[in-house]
This record gives structure tokens, C-alpha cells and sequence, in this order.
């Protein structure tokens, strides 16, 4: 293969950075991960967006959480199609085989997917209906909330209330996988959803009573 090349000098600096402090100063735990295997008490489905950085938010540690990103945090139903399925693969690893005991989906704001699954509803962004784009194709999965608040908003409303649509219907997907209602109704699982204002540092959370957010 002659596509891949030698990583960038700044991140081979910042890698023996990391191996000189980081690794060095916790190296029995880094090696006792190693031997013993990962045991993450909660999965956490977040977007791609480089600006979410899920470890630094909640202080985690190596070994704690379970990390899967997607564009726009979304969730897809259940459907054992025989495709493949990256994000429905990463949920049946870390409920039926880790035993996570909480699956979080975290949204935030400024999501470029999500403006752009406006953008195409909108006929704003015909190269995401086609039928090769990927993003666009992925993007559908969010209609169904789109579908719920596109008569009473627009525009950047909209959109913004489009974010919070990703959540609850990633939430509302989670709840078709067998596995995943079976775990929740037994006690041994709980699902929330998380709302993250990047550039105000906020964070908000589902509240299925009042089918709204709430500050945390």
C-alpha cells in the first residue's frame, strides 16, 4: 500500500510528549488495562465534531467510558439487515458484551450535520440528496424529528431545535434493539440524552416528563 505516509512531525512530538509524562507517570494502570481489559460503566454516542471532547467534559479517565462518534450523534433503528452498521455494531458490543450500565447520547450546538440535513430538507443542499452521498443518507435518520417541529420553526430556530430532534430520536432508536429494551426494562440499563452548548460550556439533559431539556 502506498497511500499511507509517516505521521505529521507535530503529532510524533506530541505523542513522545505524552509517552514521556502521561504514560510514564501511569504506567501500572495503563499496563493493568492492558492485562485486565476494558470495563466502562457508560457508553457515550457523540458526534465527530472535534470541538465535543466527551473525556475532558466529564474528567474521565482511560478505561471509563466507551466512546462511539458519529456525524450528528445519531442512532439508526434496528435493522438486521446484513449491511453493515458501524454505530448499531458499537451499541450491541457495549450492551451485550461490556455491560454498560448507562448508554448517553450527546448532542451540541453549531452541529455541521445537522445544518446540513436542514440545508437538504430545504432543497438548500442537493448534493446531500443524492443518492451516493453518504452524509446525506445518514442524515435521514433525523426526518423523523424534523417531521415534528418543521411547522412551528425555521431557519436557524429550526436548526437549533433540530439538535435537541437528534438526540430524542437517537433515544427513540436505542429503544428498538432488542438488547436494549430488554436491558432497560430488566433494571440494568438507563439511556439519557445530553445537550452541549460548545461555546457557553453548558450542558442539558432530556427530561422525558416534560419532554424538554433541563440544565444539568
Amino acid at each position: 500500500m502506498h497511500v499511507a505516509q509517516a505521521l505529521p512531525k507535530y503529532l510524533v512530538q506530541r505523542y513522545k510528549g505524552w509517552k514521556a509524562t502521561s504514560y510514564e507517570d501511569n504506567k501500572a494502570w495503563y499496563r493493568r488495562l492492558a492485562s485486565e481489559g476494558q470495563h466502562p460503566r457508560a457508553m457515550i454516542i457523540s458526534c465527530c465534531d472535534s470541538r465535543v471532547h466527551v473525556t475532558s467534559i466529564f474528567g474521565a479517565d482511560q478505561g471509563e467510558f466507551f466512546i462511539h462518534r458519529n456525524i450528528a450523534n445519531l442512532v439508526p433503528p434496528y435493522q438486521p439487515d446484513g449491511n453493515q452498521h458501524g454505530t448499531s455494531a458499537a451499541v450491541e458490543y457495549a450492551v451485550t458484551a461490556l455491560k454498560v450500565a448507562h448508554v448517553i447520547v450527546l448532542g451540541h450546538s453549531s452541529c455541521g450535520g445537522v445544518q446540513g440535513f436542514y440545508d437538504m430538507a430545504t432543497g438548500a443542499a442537493p448534493a446531500l440528496e443524492e443518492k451516493s452521498s453518504f452524509v446525506g443518507r445518514w442524515m435521514d435518520i433525523l426526518k423523523p424529528g424534523y417531521d415534528r417541529i418543521k411547522d412551528a420553526h425555521s431557519g436557524a430556530e429550526c436548526v437549533a431545535h433540530l439538535e435537541k430532534e437528534a438526540v430524542k430520536v437517537s433515544l427513540e432508536n436505542l429503544i428498538t434493539f432488542p438488547f436494549v429494551k430488554d436491558a432497560v426494562e430488566a433494571g440494568e440499563l438507563t439511556l439519557h440524552g445530553l445537550w452541549h452548548d460548545i461555546g457557553e460550556g453548558g450542558l442539558s439533559y432530556f427530561d422525558a416528563e416534560s419532554d424538554g431539556f433541563q440544565p444539568v
